[in-house]
């Protein structure tokens, strides 16, 4: 198998006529994920103003969006603009690939943040791969970390699980199957679902688990609330009270990962070995089934529980 590396610089004639037409030979010949502001306009990078007017090609999850943002920073948008969604994207895909294999630049925009997060991409770039073309990125904004970084939980370790399933029985099966996570989990919701989310995550996590619930992100009414799960129910259930318009706008949920299990004493694990042998068990199994269910050494075990009879 032959490997290109993606930092290769332009060269040649390619990457004169690229320096020439006003994108960066590095750009050129590539598929760019592009993050746009998830909120506040002057969170717009310079090379996403600059990818705009430049590209060859800007594929946008919804065109009005684009020209809305181009027209806030000041830009205008010099290439070909084509509606890059949920339900063309595969189909999409080769028509922008297309245009890369003969030396343009396709940039990749969504709503807001960036592009293959829970947002159209994924499948453009795992098409790019399978047909060996190059593939960048301009970062930028990012929902799920600008939540995770004011959580105030733990960012060293964390998984994003975007939505959680709209209907109840399959939103508490996905709650249940990560109650024993130990990372810090992202979550987006809407504003209408965002109460029974939070109820049900405090039922299956448990009331007590530390989370935050983090809205309109960078916008004027930036809000984060934070504290245990069963005070956040609370607080939203008593703004949706009467009618109350509850929470509203983007939201993402950040909940703490599951707390480490307490590894129980040597003392107690011989004491509980000890009532079995009492209750009719042979000695040797009984330290094994506790070994085995506690993670303790079978054979110390076995000892102290000699050694105490």
């Amino acid at each position: 198998m032959s490997l290109t590396p993606d930092d290769a610089p332009g060269t040649g004639d390619d990457a004169a006529d690229a320096r020439v037409s006003g994108v960066p030979a590095r750009e050129a010949g590539s598929l760019v994920l592009a993050a746009t502001p998830i909120g506040n306009s002057e969170d717009a990078s310079a090379r996403l103003r600059r990818l705009l007017t430049t590209a060859d090609v800007v594929a946008a999850e919804d065109t009005r969006r684009l020209h809305a943002l181009a027209d806030r920073l000041g830009v205008r948008v010099g290439g070909r603009v084509v509606s890059f969604y949920e339900h063309n994207e595969a189909a999409r895909a080769d028509e922008l690939l297309d245009v890369v294999d003969g030396g343009g630049t396709v940039v990749v925009v969504t709503d807001a943040g960036m592009p293959a997060v829970s947002d159209p991409g994924f499948r453009a770039v795992a098409r790019a791969v399978e047909r060996g073309v190059r593939v960048t990125a301009a970062p930028g904004p990012s929902a799920v970390l600008t939540a995770l970084a004011l959580s105030g939980l733990p960012t060293d370790r964390f998984t994003f699980e975007g939505f959680a399933p709209r209907k109840p029985g399959d939103r508490s099966r996905t709650f249940a199957a990560l109650a024993a996570e130990p990372r810090t989990m992202v979550f987006f919701e809407a504003p209408h679902r965002i109460a029974a989310t939070l109820a049900a995550m405090s039922a299956v996590f448990g009331a007590d688990r530390p989370a935050a619930v983090c809205r309109e992100l960078t916008k004027t009414y930036e809000e984060v609330l934070r504290g245990p799960l069963s005070a956040l129910v609370s607080e939203v259930e008593a703004r949706e009270a009467d009618g109350g318009p509850g929470l509203r706008g983007e939201i993402c949920v950040v909940v703490g990962g599951a707390p480490a299990a307490e590894t129980p004493s040597l003392e107690d694990l011989v004491g509980e070995v000890l009532e079995r042998v009492a209750a009719g068990e042979r000695l040797k199994e009984a330290a094994a089934a506790v070994a085995e269910a506690s993670g303790a050494s079978r054979r110390d075990l076995y000892n102290a529980a000699l050694a105490a009879r």
